[in-house]
């Protein structure tokens, strides 16, 4: 017999991450017995979860607590179809042995592909000559600071699973590439084609620095300012990661005194910046909403490896994407 399952997410979640096909091939596995819930509607009728099995989960998910747990007894497996799921789950649940799968890796892939655009544009000035050119009112004076895609040096903060898509994308490029991670091991670093260095030494020699560091209490306001003033002349730093690791207003110091470099911010903290930010005036800050993760059909690739992860548990197959309770405590 077929596992009863549900969906519960946000409800503007539900069509962006599993599309028709999605929902065909989870429907052929699983026996989906009510339209799409969200957290709201399950709380307000929790006989719902009692005879659930499965969930199939995204952006707004419930969080696994006691009191959800007492209402979903065999319940056994979630496929959360976007990246951390540290708002979701509990202690409870990992003692309780549910299985839980993310699409934190296809969120990944979107996230490098952006990345990689920013790096590439940002080793000819790109930015420098748009901003200027708005500025002046006037056809920007080209020189020759431009650090250019032959030779220069690239500056990766974090080799997780971002970091090491960016370097692999690199990898067809004429450029070096160094980063910083204390955790990465040299054979890794190697496999990369990557020369590990000092935080200090990322951000003093490479012509684009790019953070993919997550969100800990650990990494919290890591970058501060003096590794801003380290800088080459005519350099760009861009975060994709969290806007939580930057010391921001020390950063936008020192952005205000060097003009020749410029940040490229997916991400701010607090996110949308306050009113009245030095962002949103600084000519060589370059803002953009939080966009370089999965978007419009770039969200149905998560709720694609929802379904081959689901696909691989009913068949008894090891799951790729599958988590621990450390796992998640580490997610971005």
């Amino acid at each position: 017999m077929r596992p009863k399952a549900m969906f519960i997410l946000g409800s503007g979640s539900y069509s962006q991450i599993y599309g028709p096909e999605e929902v065909a091939d989870i429907e052929k596995m699983c026996d989906v017995f009510c339209e799409p819930q969200t957290k709201e509607s399950v709380a307000a009728h929790p006989e719902l979860l009692a005879e659930t099995e499965i969930i199939f989960s995204g952006w707004g998910a419930p969080k696994l607590d006691a009191a959800f747990l007492a209402a979903a007894p065999k319940l056994k497996a979630v496929f959360y179809g976007a990246g951390s799921v540290r708002g979701m789950v509990t202690d409870e649940m990992w003692d309780r042995g549910i299985i839980v799968t993310s699409s934190w890796a296809a969120n990944a892939i979107p996230v490098s592909e952006y990345t990689l655009a920013e790096i590439l544009f940002s080793l000819k000035l790109g930015w420098r000559w748009a901003y200027r050119a708005k500025a002046d009112q006037a056809y920007p004076k080209k020189d020759q600071t431009v650090p250019g895609c032959y030779g220069s040096t690239i500056g990766l903060i974090s080799l997780g699973m971002i970091g090491k898509l960016v370097a692999n994308l690199l990898k067809q490029f004429n450029l070096k590439v160094i980063a910083y991670d204390p955790f990465t091991k040299p054979e890794t670093a190697a496999e990369l084609g990557v020369t590990m260095k000092s935080l200090n030494d990322v951000f003093a020699e490479a012509d684009v620095v790019s953070c993919h560091t997550p969100w800990l209490k650990e990494t919290e306001r890591m970058i501060r300012g003096e590794h801003f003033k380290l800088m080459k002349p005519n350099a760009t730093f861009i975060n994709t990661a969290r806007g939580a690791v930057i010391a921001e207003e020390e950063m936008l110091d020192v952005m205000e005194a060097r003009p020749d470099l410029t940040a490229v911010l997916d991400v701010t903290y607090p996110e949308p910046p306050k009113p009245g930010s030095r962002i949103y005036t600084l000519p060589n800050v370059i803002l953009t909403p939080h966009v370089a993760g999965s978007m419009a059909a770039e969200c149905r690739r998560m709720g694609r490896y929802a379904v081959e992860m689901c696909q691989c548990y009913l068949a008894g197959k090891p799951m790729k994407w599958q988590l621990n309770k450390k796992m998640a405590e580490t997610m971005a």
